[in-house]
């Protein structure tokens, strides 16, 4: 496993003598290790062995929703009473589906995962890959879950349905008797359908799409970490190819769901709900592991289970974190161009967390690291110095990444 872990000495983690000076290396002090270090196999299951549980319960309880009957009973037009179709967008023949529900799982899983370890022959740190994944599954989990109790609960017909149920309206059948519903008898229930019974059950269940969820749930969340690996929108003019790359997941997407307007498995809406609920997940799990979504100096660094990310606008060198990212253009990779440059609700400037481990790092300094922050002082007050004062921050000479701040 070395290969997520190059760095052959551990960085600097001390905030006690910050000066928001830019360091050529991460020097070693009191031996404080770099939080971007591979961890043994028993410490990753301490941290993960919660979620891994948590995923096969829901695993388990989205499986056994998906195999449930459908709860509600539905009503549904057949013809007029002058014989004529109602609703022919639901009397569609039953097609084989272009993309397996199956194969759009495993293209929302495997595509992305596959990219995160491509990714790691520049990246190379074991918490990135760890986190790009575990967030994948989150992303995956939930959606499916999540849509799986609407089918479940709500659903609605399929184009196919129709064709599926295969009605059959009694003999004896009188317009105005008591063998239909609703408004002069023109409505049914699944009483009268003479298909498989399995294949009705699954034609109830429309909205939202579960092809479309999936696909979105997996590639808007590989959207999200290819932008940050390339620095798509950050400080500097990016290369035409990368904003390609970054949008290829989303083509994937929504050819999965267009693609089932076509083999006549789901209304419109359907798949809209089904990409609305899978960028939704796919957002929440991003920012869920990773330090941000949108602000490029930070999306590209890990969170860690019990260590807090504090956020500033001075280089994240001390964690090991600051060469996390594919691109090497205008310093990105390198602790002279890591997230330099103060912007809007800036906090404090300081490296991952409040290293109280660190020798002379006292609860003060913490404690005023933390309450910059919160206060939002960080961008024109200054950082935090020995016995938690602060240091003044101004600019003291021009770079090609930006001013030295002393």
């Amino acid at each position: 496993m070395g290969f997520f872990n190059r760095r052959a000495a551990p960085a600097d983690a001390n905030t006690a003598n910050a000066t928001g000076h830019r360091e050529k290396r991460p020097a070693k002090h009191h031996g404080v290790p770099s939080h971007n270090t591979r961890p043994t196999f028993g410490q990753w299951i301490k941290a993960t062995w919660l979620d891994i549980l948590t995923m096969a319960i829901m695993g388990a309880i989205g499986l056994g929703v998906y195999m449930a009957h459908p709860a509600p009973s539905r009503s549904f037009p057949i013809t007029f009473i002058d014989g004529e179709i109602v609703y022919p967008e639901f009397a569609y023949p039953l097609r084989n589906e272009i993309v397996p529900i199956w194969l759009a799982a495993l293209l929302g899983f495997f595509i992305p995962f596959i990219v995160f370890l491509i990714c790691q022959i520049r990246v190379r740190s074991f918490w990135d890959v760890n986190n790009a994944t575990i967030g994948l599954l989150y992303s995956l989990i939930t959606a499916a879950v999540f849509q799986v109790f609407i089918k479940w609960l709500i659903g609605g017909l399929r184009p196919h349905f129709l064709a599926v149920c295969k009605p059959v309206i009694p003999a004896n059948f009188m317009p105005h008797g008591n063998d239909g519903n609703g408004y002069r008898q023109v409505m049914f229930d699944r009483s009268i359908c003479t298909g498989d019974q399995n294949e009705i059950d699954d034609s109830l269940e429309s909205m939202p799409s579960g092809h479309t969820t999936a696909a979105f749930a997996g590639f808007v969340f590989l959207y999200l970490y290819l932008n940050a690996k390339l620095k798509i929108w950050a400080n500097y003019h990016p290369a035409m190819w990368k904003l390609v790359a970054v949008y290829a997941p989303i083509l994937g997407a929504c050819l999965i769901g267009g693609a089932l307007t076509i083999d006549e498995y789901h209304n419109w809406y359907d798949i809209l709900a089904g990409a609305i609920i899978g960028t939704v997940m796919a957002f929440s799990a991003y920012r869920m592991v990773y330090s941000s979504v949108w602000d490029f100096r930070f999306n590209h660094i890990p969170l860690t289970r019990h260590t807090p990310f504090i956020y500033g606008s001075g280089p994240n060198t001390f964690d090991g974190f600051h060469d996390a990212v594919w691109t090497r253009k205008a310093g990105w990779g390198t602790h002279e161009g890591s997230a330099w440059g103060g912007a809007p609700s800036d906090a404090a400037d300081g490296p991952r967390g409040t290293m109280a481990a660190a020798a002379g790092a006292g609860a003060g300094v913490a404690n005023a690291g933390t309450h910059g922050a919160a206060n939002g002082r960080g961008t024109h007050g200054g950082v935090v110095g020995n016995g938690g004062h602060t240091i003044d921050r101004r600019p003291v000479s021009g770079s090609r990444y930006g001013e030295h701040m002393v």
